[in-house]
């Protein structure tokens, strides 16, 4: 494997974090609606919690995400711009990544953050399940 595939697989690790931590939120909200208990296993809800707590702590810093650091740093490594490359790039940014001020993304992540809080309170998770 060369630089340009190792940072296509990063962007799609990247990608799965992100589904990962919209994706949880509603199946928390969605699965307690359906009594799935599942949703509601200790480690499931704080793994989530930390997804989400990391993302919003590196916004507040104005820190840049470590996996899009190491995504473009491999790109530059494969001689590719940091926003050109393959076709799973192309999509997978095209999806993750909007041009906006820093703050709007802040505000969301917090926003979002408060909602996995206000889900955690509205549905504790079950220590030992």
């Amino acid at each position: 494997m060369n630089y340009s595939h190792f940072a296509d697989l990063v962007l799609l690790i990247h990608f799965a974090i992100v589904l990962f931590v919209v994706g949880g939120l509603l199946l928390i909200v969605g699965g307690n609606l359906l009594c799935w208990s599942w949703v509601n296993r200790w480690w499931f809800r704080a793994i989530h919690l930390l997804a989400i707590s990391v993302v919003v702590l590196e916004s507040w810093l104005g820190i840049e995400c470590p996996l899009t650091t190491l995504e473009n740093w491999l790109r530059l490594q494969a001689g590719q711009g940091v926003y050109q490359g393959s076709f799973i790039q192309h999509w997978v940014h095209g999806v993750m990544f909007y041009q906006a001020p820093g703050w709007v993304f802040a505000m969301a992540y917090t926003l979002f953050a408060l909602a996995v809080v206000a889900a955690w309170w509205r549905w504790p998770p079950h220590q030992f399940k």
